[in-house]
């Protein structure tokens, strides 16, 4: 029987007090932050004995479930206690949405569909989410049994890695992982066989798109063999030039390796070319820059109605102002906030209410004014 979109179990651990302080990635620290706005590892794993997640019977996955939920819960370790476990096709539309709004897992777990096509809401799945900074998250039955997340703010892929591994190493002591002694950990998409390593940064780009030099940049991202993807990952839009880059192979590479290419070669170059497009700005086209960032602030200051699109673009142009030294009075922390306090489902939360379309774009525009504005100078 098909789960209700909006069924809610009597105990559901988003209805407490989740997602009350800031997650990690949002604090705007670490490495080449004016670019790089938060790292993320993901490790691609799966158990012995078990189909991969697209071709697993549903008695499969279910089992597979229990035997994450056990082991993750279980683990001889302080952090297996920190663990908020979310069955997910027990919890309802706008609570997947929240997760996915948060970065703890993708859209395509939201909703429950296999890449094979089929599935839905009510396939047994969920996600453990490391609580209360949320720099760790495991879902379970998307594409492969297990994907283990790190995220954290600026440029820290060496120490998320390094965190990966140690929680890979807890669990995998506690159930066997499918793998080969000569191709390594087994996957279901064939790009992930090897090490099963994702690394990706969310980056910054507005000076790149600003002087048309965004383009160039992708073409060259995808020569290396690299994603560029949008805020929410594949599929997924880039409003407020917002991109997601990752590595898109594993096979044939350590980790080491993949991690030097990303951390060392590869993302320090993009975040040149970005901050080469900022100066550029300034020198020859100041006026024009300025222009732009206090329109957006004097619409984010004035507006009554508000896209989320809207919103993105221009905090984005705020961000940059407070990179530049073009605008006072706020934060890292506080922008990235926004832009995450004013996607759909964060706003109904915050409002304690299912909100229509006009209504959002109204509460959203009344939060821009209350906690950015005032600020601004």
């Amino acid at each position: 029987m098909q789960a209700s979109d909006d069924a809610q179990p009597e105990t559901n651990p988003l209805r407490e007090s989740a997602f009350t302080r800031n997650a990690e990635w949002l604090r705007g620290l670490g490495e080449s932050n004016d670019v790089v706005m938060s790292s993320r590892v993901r490790l691609a794993r799966n158990i012995s004995g078990f189909p991969f997640t697209p071709q697993a019977s549903r008695i499969d996955r279910t089992q597979v479930l229990e035997a994450c939920r056990h082991r993750i819960l279980n683990m001889t370790t302080s952090t297996a206690s920190q663990f908020m476990w979310i069955n997910l096709h027990q919890v309802g539309r706008e609570d997947r949405n929240l997760l996915v709004e948060r970065q703890l897992m993708s859209r395509q777990h939201a909703k429950g569909k296999l890449s094979t096509g089929k599935g839905g809401l009510d396939e047994p799945r969920g996600v453990a989410v490391l609580v209360p900074d949320e720099r760790v998250s495991i879902m379970i039955n998307e594409e492969d049994h297990l994907r283990l997340q790190i995220i954290r703010s600026g440029l820290a892929l060496t120490s998320c890695l390094a965190e990966a591994n140690e929680l890979d190493d807890q669990i995998e002591a506690g159930m066997d992982y499918a793998y080969h002694p000569r191709f390594g950990y087994l996957t279901a998409c064939p790009t992930n066989v090897g090490t099963g390593l994702r690394l990706s940064v969310m980056l910054h780009l507005p000076g790149l798109k600003l002087t048309g030099e965004l383009e160039k940049v992708r073409r060259a991202a995808h020569d290396m063999g690299l994603a560029v993807r949008g805020f929410y990952g594949e599929g997924s839009d880039s409003p407020g030039e917002f991109y997601q880059l990752s590595n898109q192979t594993t096979l044939g590479k350590s980790d080491e390796m993949l991690l030097r290419e990303m951390e060392q070669e590869i993302v320090p170059r993009v975040v040149g070319y970005e901050r080469h497009a900022r100066k550029n700005l300034i020198a020859n086209r100041k006026e024009m820059l300025e222009d732009q960032i206090w329109r957006a602030i004097g619409v984010l200051k004035n507006a009554r109605l508000m896209k989320v699109e809207e919103a993105m673009e221009y905090l984005s142009l705020v961000r940059v102002g407070a990179m530049l030294g073009l605008v006072e009075g706020v934060t890292l922390e506080q922008i990235h906030t926004l832009l995450l306090h004013v996607q759909p489902m964060h706003l109904q939360k915050t409002l304690g209410k299912t909100l229509t379309q006009q209504q959002r774009r109204v509460a959203r525009a009344e939060l821009i004014r209350k906690q950015l504005t005032p600020d601004l100078s």
